[in-house]
């Protein structure tokens, strides 16, 4: 079971998204994947996450240390708050580690880069995302980073050292959308579904 979660500005529209959807459907796991359009608020999103996960493990009849949740960017934030929530895996895609500090630049008016929505990133948003932030992290086998050395956005190197002791892919070159996101999909996959 995978829950995918989009990044900052980003929806299930994305194109890590839907070629991960299109690799469920091939294999017929259609049924095991969601992929929710996040809220603005990070309150809002983390609690609509958590309801989509225990769903997804309901309609499965399977234990909640089955589910891998992918995340991208702030994604990435959250996948990682959940993993530590729920005890799932979770595998994270240049997350935004420090996602209260990045995201405080953000605040104000914004728009979806996939439909144009506008929406407001508010200041207290950032309270919200300090407020979640795990004051460590447990089972560093439950995780699973691809950091791309070439990311604008983010800095790979706090990546790197936030999960030190996990799984690690660390992509050279590359961008903050890793759009060589094909080239790793099978090992996203092979760590969702390890029996396989």
């Amino acid at each position: 079971m995978i829950l995918y979660l989009h990044g900052f500005r980003s929806s299930p529209d994305s194109f890590k998204a839907r070629m991960m959807r299109q690799a469920m459907k091939e294999r017929g796991l259609l049924l095991q994947w969601r992929c929710p359009a996040l809220d603005p608020s990070p309150a809002a999103a983390i609690e609509q996450a958590r309801q989509e996960a225990l769903e997804l493990c309901e309609s499965q009849q399977k234990p909640v240390n089955e589910l891998t949740i992918v995340g991208s960017s702030l994604g990435g934030f959250y996948a990682t708050v959940l993993a530590e929530m729920l005890g799932c895996k979770a595998v994270l895609i240049n997350p935004a580690v420090h996602a209260a500090r990045d995201l405080a630049t953000q605040v104000g008016e914004h728009s979806n880069f996939h439909n144009g929505e506008p929406f407001v990133f508010h200041a207290h948003y950032v309270d919200e995302l300090k407020a979640m932030t795990p004051a460590k992290l447990t089972n560093l086998d439950r995780y699973y980073l691809i950091a791309a050395t070439g990311d604008e956005v983010l800095d790979w190197t706090e990546m790197r050292d936030y999960f030190q002791g996990a799984r690690q892919t660390i992509v050279p070159g590359s961008d903050h959308g890793l759009s060589n996101f094909a080239k790793y999909l099978p090992g996203v996959l092979a760590f969702a579904y390890p029996e396989t």
